[in-house]
């Protein structure tokens, strides 16, 4: 089945990437398609959704998802992790702390059903989740064939405590942050956050994607490189961090 990205309902950001804007929770997903090879940013809220992003990213790439890359540990980022059977799943070092443990699962479940998600439905993704099987610690080059290559860094601690982001070199260079960064709504802060660290973390994410860079939040549209600075400047004002 050929269809365009449009139809679907994704935004196309370069040659081969785009991103959809997932409904309730307006989370994004993001896709990278490369020769035989497809990356997915994020898994959305439950099983449910990550299989509607699984079927939809293999119309638009026609072939399977080979790889998921989870920027942080949210239930809204996360629990349709399930869904990429298969998958090579990266995810910033320490990730799999926060699927472990029946007291770590709980509170992921419990956060979800505050948000509004059905109980149930968080029961089962929760139940399902996988770990990553490749860990972060700094940067990792992503070969995707086809002279394609992604780099995911590990910026954090910020948003939260495993904080991974995705740059996809091109023309233009396209970023994906998770909730780094927001545009739809005022970074949010978290008990899992280090918001100490979250200035810094901005600071590196702009030294990795440039000022010519279009910057993918976890919520909200496409932003440039002097978004982001001004977010990295409300931080550091609303935090007390220096410098």
């Amino acid at each position: 089945m050929t269809v365009t990205w449009e139809e679907l309902g994704w935004e196309r950001l370069a040659t081969g990437v785009g991103r959809c804007r997932l409904p309730v929770w307006d989370c994004t997903a993001g896709l990278v398609v490369g020769d035989g090879t497809a990356l997915i940013v994020d898994a959305g809220s439950s099983l449910g959704e990550g299989a509607r992003l699984r079927t939809q990213a293999q119309w638009l790439a026609g072939h399977r998802v080979t790889h998921l890359a989870l920027t942080h540990p949210h239930f809204d980022h996360v629990l349709g992790a399930a869904a990429f059977a298969g998958a090579e799943v990266y995810g910033a070092v320490g990730m799999d702390t926060v699927f472990d443990g029946r007291h770590a699962r709980e509170e992921l479940r419990a956060d979800a059903v505050r948000h509004g998600l059905d109980a149930a439905v968080a029961e089962e993704a929760v139940d399902a989740l996988i770990h990553p099987h490749h860990q972060v610690s700094g940067e990792w080059t992503l070969d995707l064939d086809g002279g394609r290559q992604v780099l995911l860094a590990n910026v954090g601690p910020a948003h939260t405590a495993h904080d991974l982001v995705v740059l996809v070199p091109g023309d233009p260079e396209v970023v994906f942050c998770g909730d780094l960064v927001e545009e739809s709504g005022e970074p949010q802060a978290g008990t899992d956050a280090v918001p100490s660290h979250w200035p810094a973390a901005l600071d590196r994410l702009l030294e990795l994607g440039g000022e010519d860079a279009l910057y993918v939040p976890g919520h909200g549209a496409v932003v440039d490189a002097q978004f982001v600075r001004r977010q990295r400047d409300a931080l550091a004002a609303r935090f007390g961090v220096s410098g």
